[in-house]
């Protein structure tokens, strides 16, 4: 299982890269959300996957039973969702203001030396 999801993650990574070196805007919006999702998935592997046993503390435990998954990235990839999300959202007004301004998605129009 765990093989697969590093598979699936570097899977993830390449069409990201692929997707934020192209010149079209959308493209790029396209690529940073995958990169983040590859990114989540990799946190939640690192923290163990484990299937039917949930990461909870039983009455009168300090810890969590053993085989468990770790709770921790758990909740950090749960904030990075929402960090990401906010990221994405704003990216994505950013570069709608700006292709109104330039009249076009290709990232060569946004000003700079395009030769």
């Amino acid at each position: 299982m765990t093989l697969l999801v590093a598979i699936a993650v570097g899977g993830i990574y390449a069409v990201s890269v692929l997707l934020l070196l192209r010149r079209s805007l959308v493209q790029l919006l396209l690529g940073l959300a995958l990169l983040s999702h590859g990114a989540h998935l990799l946190i939640f592997a690192g923290g163990g996957m484990v299937l039917g046993s949930p990461p909870l503390v039983s009455e009168g435990s300090l810890a969590p039973l053993a085989g468990s998954a770790d709770p921790l990235p758990q909740a950090l990839v749960l904030t990075a969702i929402v960090i990401a999300f906010a990221v994405l959202a704003f990216a994505l007004v950013l570069g709608l203001c700006a292709g109104e301004a330039a009249g076009t998605d290709e990232i060569d129009a946004y000003g700079g030396d395009s030769g």
